[in-house]
């Protein structure tokens, strides 16, 4: 076939394009925030320095850090805070803008602030960095307590459970006995939910937002897939590529996973509507097996930007943790689980979320109230799919600023 000179592809229509590669070469090996890094709004607590910390999964760990960020201020009789969990690629920074230490700005910066609907000048709110993460808190790419390097592949898997109990410790340190509130969307509704189980004394009212009791079949398809991404690409190197070179990192497998993950995030409405069937090079003329779509832009775009503020290692490890939250597990069913739970639950649904369907968190409330509890539901009508709960502020506002004022019967 002869080269068309003044066309977009190398030699072939099979030739792969530059952009299959759009990572700078001085893009290090991961991410994740590393000690001498800017701190930022971070603090710091350290846990199990004297005993290891036994996971639900059989692993140990010790000498773990759990970095958390905090608005407002703690009430004399700690009366006035409220726990905020982040999902799956979040981090303790809620709010604030981005700056030296933040990549981006606080993922719920419009509903945390002065005046807003969660108010620091009436609430004392606090958002840490999940166990496993890669923002400060204890993680495959934290640096191993026993030996030079980094946890890498060696960091044990973590559930739902281990998390919350981290946070606990954390609420310890606070001086909170008593969560006002525990809010969290997608993965963060899995920790509200959990700490409601697990510490029913610790809690006055839980907020789930798209989220789920248990994972479903489809949950783990998905999030399975995007873990074989990062697996199969060569640099992830078993999970050993800390020491890798800038550019040399498993940006590639990481980038897909978040590529197939966003599909999910969104809806057929928005994709269409904003997207079309807009191509990136022209359709005029000879066709290539690598033309574009808009679309594929737009996740190429959320693929590189999450490799350059993530971490391979703890996307593989959370969403399997992910995977294996069920309030059932090891608790003789869901009803008993359920039962156990004494703080008013609100959870809201999304009407067009296809990753956690509305279905999920309207069986949250049936569930609840069949256990004995005391449950409501909100929806939220939104075209955005699962990330609405970042965007539609304003309808989660309507349901949260009630919800938190209302009285305890």
């Amino acid at each position: 076939m002869e080269q068309n000179d003044t066309h977009w592809a190398d030699t072939s229509a099979l030739a792969p394009p530059p952009w299959l590669h759009p990572h700078s070469s001085t893009l290090p090996a991961t991410g994740a925030w590393t000690p001498g890094d800017p701190l930022g709004q971070r603090q710091f607590m350290k846990m199990a320095v004297d005993r290891p910390f036994v996971l639900e999964g059989g692993g140990q760990l010790h000498d773990v850090t759990i970095a958390f960020e905090t608005w407002g201020t703690l009430a004399p009789d700690a009366s006035n805070a409220v726990l905020v969990c982040h999902a799956l690629t979040g981090d303790s920074h809620a709010s604030g803008p981005a700056g030296a230490g933040h990549p981006t700005p606080g993922w719920w910066d419009d509903l945390i602030g002065p005046g807003r609907p969660l108010d620091t000048e009436r609430w004392f709110v606090v958002c840490a960095n999940v166990l496993g993460g890669c923002q400060g808190s204890s993680g495959p790419a934290s640096p191993h307590p026993d030996h030079l390097g980094r946890y890498g592949p060696d960091f044990p898997v973590v559930t739902m459970r281990d998390i919350v109990r981290t946070q606990a410790r954390l609420a310890d340190a606070l001086g909170v006995d008593r969560w006002h509130a525990v809010i969290g969307g997608s993965m963060g509704g899995m920790q509200a939910l959990e700490w409601g189980v697990m510490y029913p004394e610790r809690v006055a009212r839980l907020v789930a937002v798209a989220s789920c009791t248990a994972a479903s079949a489809q949950q783990i398809a998905w999030w399975s897939t995007g873990r074989r991404a990062i697996a199969l690409d060569p640099k992830w190197r078993n999970g050993r590529y800390y020491d890798a070179p800038p550019g040399e990192g498993p940006h590639a497998g990481l980038a897909l996973a978040r590529m197939v993950s966003q599909v999910t995030f969104r809806s057929d409405d928005v994709f269409t509507d904003r997207f079309g069937r807009e191509p990136v090079e022209s359709l005029a003329g000879r066709l290539e097996l690598w033309q574009r779509f808009e679309v594929e832009r737009y996740l190429d775009h959320h693929g590189a930007k999450l490799s350059r503020r993530f971490d391979a290692n703890s996307y593989l490890l959370l969403t399997k943790a992910m995977d294996l939250h069920d309030l059932a597990r090891g608790r003789g069913g869901l009803r008993a689980a359920l039962k156990r739970i004494t703080a008013p639950v609100l959870s809201m649904g999304i009407t067009s979320d296809i990753l956690y369907p509305e279905y999920q968190q309207r069986e949250l409330v049936t569930d609840v109230i069949a256990a004995g509890g005391s449950a409501t539901f909100h929806e939220i009508d939104s075209p955005h799919g699962h990330d609405a709960f970042l965007i539609d502020h304003q309808q989660v506002a309507a349901a949260l600023i009630p919800f938190l004022e209302k009285p305890r019967t």
